[in-house]
């Protein structure tokens, strides 16, 4: 429950107004933090002040060794099924050189927004500097677009892995996979830089208080001096445009592969072609399925709440997510995984 005490208004051109926010949870009892606010002249503008998640001080700090706990694990899951791919010969195929750039991919998407949260729960102004803020937004959608990209790359692989398994090796060779690897970080990098660059021109003014626990565009551009809704249409545009056409993609490699699969004769057979491909089919659901529910519906607009609950499903739960999916549903991986651990 948020609650507003007061405002101090007109206290200078240049000087900053106080508002005193009252947070209160079942954790405790309501506490109080001092958010400065600006007024509305976009030349004071310094920074942002990111709310994250409102409540008292004991939740504050539960919620920081919560996600401090799923960061590391994320780090640490994802980081060995690097080593073990490095460390294996056996696994040096194009099938785990792209799990090995997608695992560094996660590692890179979760550490875009979980430090700065973790520092924002333990502060008491969560201000982030107007660089800061825009730097994120720019690395955070960028690594999000990269790992669409790389989904449909995996899915392309799986496709000629189990539909053309004896071109297989001619086609998917050393060469294409390298080059399908530089393609989805700099096409997911190149996505979103021109908008971005036009959004940090912008003015901002009044509030600069952002009810999220990153710099999202729909906040963003509430705070714009002027409304620019050709802007708002740039990003409801190029958002929704590369999940939609690359799932479509992804959906169309996996019906390919089933119709395959379903011509098997043996069930062991089945099984095998539907072992290495149930994996990244459920990393690809768990992510799709959270984006397109935020980017890409008709509608964009949620409420603050129904906002942080998404973006933390896809940003955090689901790179967590991936390497306990991979590692349990792939043999290769559990033995490549148990011989790392025991060195």
């Amino acid at each position: 429950v948020v609650s507003q005490e007061g405002l101090n208004t007109t206290l200078g051109p240049h000087m900053p107004v106080h508002t005193h926010l009252t947070f209160a949870d079942p954790f405790t009892a309501p506490r109080h933090m001092n958010i400065s606010n600006t007024p509305r002249n976009s030349s004071t503008i310094t920074g942002f002040i990111l709310l994250g998640f409102p409540c008292s001080r004991h939740g504050q700090i539960l919620l920081f060794l919560l996600f401090a706990g799923v960061y590391l694990l994320t780090l640490m899951g994802n980081g060995s099924i690097i080593c073990a791919v490095r460390w294996d010969q056996r696994l040096h195929t194009p099938m785990y050189i792209l799990l090995t750039n997608f695992s560094f991919l996660e590692i890179s998407y979760v550490t875009s927004t979980v430090p700065n949260m973790l520092a924002n729960l333990l502060s008491d102004n969560k201000v982030i500097s107007f660089s800061g803020c825009f730097l994120q937004f720019y690395f955070f959608f960028s690594l999000g677009s990269t790992e669409c990209f790389f989904l449909a790359i995996m899915a392309f692989d799986r496709y000629l892995a189990i539909c053309r398994p004896l071109r297989y090796p001619t086609l998917m060779t050393a060469r294409l996979c390298t080059n399908l690897v530089v393609s989805c970080w700099v096409l997911g990098f190149l996505w979103f830089l021109i908008p971005i660059i036009i959004v940090s021109q912008m003015s901002f003014c009044g509030s600069r208080i952002i009810d999220h626990f990153l710099c999202d565009p729909s906040p963003l551009l509430a705070l714009t001096c002027k409304k620019a809704p050709v802007i708002g249409l740039v990003f409801s545009t190029l958002s929704p445009v590369p999940m939609v056409i690359l799932f479509i993609l992804i959906m169309v490699s996996y019906a390919l592969v089933l119709r395959v699969v379903l011509k098997v004769p043996s069930a062991a057979g089945r099984r095998k072609a539907f072992s290495t491909c149930g994996s990244h089919l459920a990393v690809a659901s768990l992510f799709y399925g959270s984006v397109l529910v935020m980017y890409g519906s008709p509608n964009p607009e949620h409420d603050a709440q129904t906002q942080k609950i998404v973006t933390l499903f896809y940003s955090v739960v689901t790179p967590l997510l991936n390497p306990v999916i991979y590692s349990l549903r792939n043999k290769d991986m559990k033995k490549a995984l148990q011989k790392f651990i025991k060195l």
